[in-house]
């Protein structure tokens, strides 16, 4: 009985510790138990309250993405910045997904035949539907582009952005010409970068003509060539 009576004073109690006197009788500090009034319980709780929010506030991480909003086509000479062209949301789309292409199969470098795959991949513009409508289909310019450019080593990672190549590049520069030279206001779409792919004697131009593009479709996409300015992502 008296067991139990100390046992249930004892939860009631918090620890106080003395510091040490200087005295002959003893040189260790003295604890000495106080009750534990309502004001202590409460400021413990406090503190327990503020330890879990800040734990929550660390795990809660705000995650951010770059986005970009052009592409690393080269300004001509002589247009002043504010006369380029912008790039459609769905062409600008599609370069990111050449790029995820490229990586995908370990290439080192981002060519045509990426941009190429890229257009299909994005899958809503004038030029994809086109390519789709002709058979000209994601599954066959992969496949044709692994028997062209073989298979890359499995042990090989590509960049996070692999740059482009030589034809790469210029089918950019010449899209950004084409529509600087065409005078009509509205952006650079993913017909126009079709348009650049096929003007270069590169992997994308060998593969769509070896699925069947050629110069008659080729004027079939200038037609609709604007098309796709109108979209936007929000």
């Amino acid at each position: 009985m008296a067991a139990t009576r100390m046992n249930s004073l004892s939860l009631s109690l918090v620890p106080f510790s003395l510091p040490a006197q200087s005295n002959c009788y003893s040189l260790e500090p003295k604890t000495l138990f106080l009750p534990a009034s309502p004001l202590i319980q409460l400021n413990l709780a406090i503190k327990r309250s503020n330890a879990t929010h800040s734990v929550s506030k660390f795990t809660r991480r705000a995650t951010t993405a770059t986005v970009s909003f052009s592409l690393p086509a080269s300004k001509p000479e002589g247009v002043s910045p504010d006369k380029l062209p912008k790039w459609s949301a769905r062409a600008i789309k599609s370069f990111a997904m050449a790029e995820l292409e490229a990586r995908k199969l370990k290439y080192p470098n981002t060519g045509t035949e990426a941009l190429l795959m890229g257009i299909l991949i994005e899958g809503t513009n004038i030029a994809a539907r086109f390519l789709r409508a002709n058979g000209i289909t994601l599954f066959k310019v992969r496949e044709e582009t692994v028997k062209l450019l073989g298979k890359s080593d499995m042990y090989f990672f590509s960049p996070e952005h692999p740059p482009l190549t030589e034809s790469a590049q210029r089918a950019l520069d010449w899209a950004v010409a084409e529509k600087l030279k065409s005078g009509q206001s509205g952006e650079i779409t993913t017909g126009h970068l079709l348009l650049a792919i096929w003007s270069e004697e590169s992997a994308g131009r060998k593969i769509l003509a070896t699925l069947g593009f050629d110069d008659e479709k080729a004027k079939e996409i200038e037609k609709t060539v604007d098309n796709d300015a109108t979209f936007s992502y929000k």
